[in-house]
Parts: structure tokens; sequence; C-alpha cells
């Protein structure tokens, strides 16, 4: 597994990260828990180092399966979350003080310790990005000694723009896939311009880019790929990366031929994505060990061909382009 610098923390992280939504459970049509460790393990046999979660993840559940395999463990790897999901209503005034310190607190007491290696905010209300207040809070925190750094995990390429003017921010969080290149435009230079880290979440777009869905696929009804189609629960984004149904399908079966010998088409999308400067590490989600273990090949295909980056340049412009970009 190669490494690259994670931002202005300086820390060496694997190119291929752990995705730690799908273990939660919630949202993914259930989990089970001796499945997810055996996931887990195989990340860190596979030389994964990095592992993104979140206090809602299944309630707190997958940072607690997280803090198992540490004890399970002696591999030394990073574990980042996430806070302000909890809000209800998800509002830019409860990212306060008080709240912030509460959510950390928590996730301290379900990762089992002192000290957060990474927290960002949970793709917050715009309105957020515009509060010096907040980030002033993420930075007693951090001489409060309870958390290491902060970041953000956005939906809009604009917030991430205005997140990384404020200079304690050390990690973005973005989608980024063969159905969001927005980023790459407007987005990746100006964050390795400032040195900070680039973490490219969905970036299988909720496995449409796995290529193992069919018209005739059904989700569970307890997942977000059935219930949150035109963004019912959360951000349409989340889910299939914004793109309807049908023409993911589409525009999937226009990207086959651009596999390169040897590859899955998740390992291309994979690839696609660590074949640009700026992304400092993908977080494919996965549940099962074999899934961790094709992901983290994926590394071996890079960087890809010009002929196969500029192939999904073409399939986004024609297809999906008049879909997204605007939206996020």
């Amino acid at each position: 597994m190669k490494c690259r610098t994670f931002g202005k923390t300086g820390w060496q992280v694997s190119e291929i990260g752990f995705g730690a939504w799908g273990i939660g459970g919630g949202q993914w049509g259930g989990a089970n828990d001796e499945e997810s460790m055996a996931a887990l393990h195989a990340a860190v046999d596979a030389g994964i180092t990095l592992f993104d979660t979140a206090d809602v993840y299944g309630d707190g559940l997958s940072e607690r399966l997280i803090a198992r395999l540490r004890r399970e463990r002696s591999e030394p790897f990073h574990v980042i979350t996430k806070a302000g999901r909890r809000l209800s209503p998800h509002t830019a005034d409860g990212y306060n003080a008080e709240n912030l310190t509460a959510f950390v607190d928590r996730s301290l007491q379900n990762l089992e310790t002192d000290r957060l290696e990474l927290v960002q905010l949970h793709c917050p209300p715009s309105e957020v990005y515009s509060r010096p207040e907040v980030f002033a809070a993420l930075d007693d925190l951090v001489q409060a000694g309870k958390i290491g750094h902060y970041g953000v995990s956005v939906e809009k390429v604009d917030e991430a723009l205005a997140a990384i003017d404020y200079p304690g921010v050390a990690s973005v969080q973005i989608i980024f896939n063969c159905f969001r290149l927005k980023p790459a435009e407007q987005f990746l230079s100006e964050a390795l311009r400032r040195n900070v880290a680039v973490i490219a979440r969905v970036p299988l777009a909720s496995g449409m880019l796995s290529g193992r869905f069919t018209a005739d696929t059904v989700f569970p009804t307890d997942d977000h790929r059935s219930f949150n189609r035109q963004g019912e629960v959360f951000d349409k984004g989340e889910t299939f990366s914004g793109v309807d149904y049908e023409t993911g399908l589409a525009a999937v079966e226009r990207l086959r031929p651009l596999v390169p010998a040897g590859a899955t088409l998740s390992q291309f999308a994979l690839a696609w994505i660590l074949s640009h400067k700026g992304i400092s590490t993908v977080i494919p989600g996965a549940r099962k060990a074999e899934q961790v273990v094709a992901n983290a090949n994926a590394a071996a295909f890079t960087p890809l061909s010009n002929e196969a980056m500029a192939g999904v340049q073409t399939v986004y412009d024609e297809m999906i382009r008049p879909l997204v970009h605007h939206q996020w």
C-alpha cells in the first residue's frame, strides 16, 4: 500500500482508506458486527492506515467497532470522526461550543481514547462557513487537548473553498468520483496550494460505480439507495452522487470499455480518483473482507492512461454534467 502526506498534519496515510458508514448498519440495510470486524481486520492486513467514521453511524456503533479494532490490533492507524449530524433540527445555530464539546466528549467515549486525532464538521449548513466562532470553538478544543486537528465534510465545492479560508482547517472531505468532477476543476489545486488534505468520499457513487447493479436490483427499504433517491431524508447528492438511477446505469456501461486489463470497474473508479493531484486518500466503504481487499488493490492501477482519463471526462460531459455540476 502506497502512502501520501495528509496535508498540514504531516501524517503519512494509505492512499486507500476505510469509510465506516456502512459498518454502522443504519441507512445501508443493516450490518453484522462480526462481518464488519472481519472487514476492519482485513483493512489493517492490507495496509490501510486511515479509518473514517462519525458519531451518527449506527448511533456510535461504527466508532465503537473501530475502538474494538484498536484493542485487537497492535499496528498503528489513524482514526478520524465527524460531529454535528446529531443535531435535531440540524441548523447552523446548533454548531456552537457547547454542542461541539458534547459531541467530542461522546466520541472520546465511543473510541475509548482521551484525544481525537481529527474531527470533521459533518456536512453542516452552508451558513456555518461564515461563522468564525464555530472554528474558534474547534480551536479551543485543540487547545484543551481533546482533539488534535479538525476539518470539514462538505456537500458543495463552494463550501470547501470557504472552509479552507480558516487556517485551522486541516482537511476537507468531499464527494469526488467519476460522476462528480467539479472538485477537480475548482478545488483540488487550491487545497494543494494551501496544504489542506483532501479525502475523497462516496468514491463509488453509493456502489453504482461498482458495476454490480442492474435495472432489476432491489435495495432494502432501510437502505438510503431505496429511500433517499430524491433527497427525502438527507442531501440527494449522498445517494448515487445525485445522479438518477437509470442514467447512472447507462453511464456505467459507457465506462466499462475504459477499464484496464486485470482491474474491476470499482478499482478503475478508485484509481481514477487517485490519478488526480491534491487527493490525500480515498475512503470506499466495505462491509466484507473481500471488498476491502479488492479496494486496497486499486492503487496498483494508478496512474490511469491519458485515454482513460479523457474517456471519463467525455462520459461526464455528455451524460452527467447537466444533472449535477450546477448543484454541488
